[in-house]
């Protein structure tokens, strides 16, 4: 499960979340996590101060609506990546993580056990892929 996508369009996620963040250009001080599909299109952004909660915000709204499981959608977040950010994503059935930092070693040990393609440091054109890249066609 979890969306397969091109390396062309998974570069550009984390600018297309970018312009989405209605409030990061007041403030300049904001997390974002946002959902994506296979074509690259974002479907959910929210902010918050911290990546964690933009994350539970994320998760959370897609609860309400009635749209879990989101085994369909990827998961970017604009900060680190952590094991605990890899556990909420595995709640909602979440199969791609991207991040525009690192992961933490625990993060990448889980993300492999459990099948998540895992990609950090996703910025200025470049990325890691940690794990399970055949979600991404190159």
């Amino acid at each position: 499960s979890g969306p397969v996508i091109t390396s062309e369009t998974l570069m550009k996620i984390a600018d297309a979340v970018r312009k989405s963040q209605p409030t990061i250009d007041r403030t300049g001080g904001l997390h974002a996590a946002a959902l994506f599909d296979s074509t690259g299109t974002i479907s959910m952004v929210r902010e918050d101060i911290g990546r964690h909660n933009a994350v539970d915000k994320v998760i959370g709204a897609s609860v309400m609506a009635k749209s879990v499981p989101l085994t369909q959608y990827g998961l970017f977040c604009s900060g680190r990546l952590s094991f605990e950010i890899i556990q909420k994503a595995v709640m909602a059935r979440i199969a791609f993580i991207a991040a525009v930092g690192a992961p933490s070693s625990l993060a990448v040990e889980t993300a492999d056990v459990l099948g998540i393609t895992l990609v950090g440091f996703l910025r200025d054109g470049k990325a890691n892929v940690y794990t399970h890249a055949h979600r991404i066609e190159m």
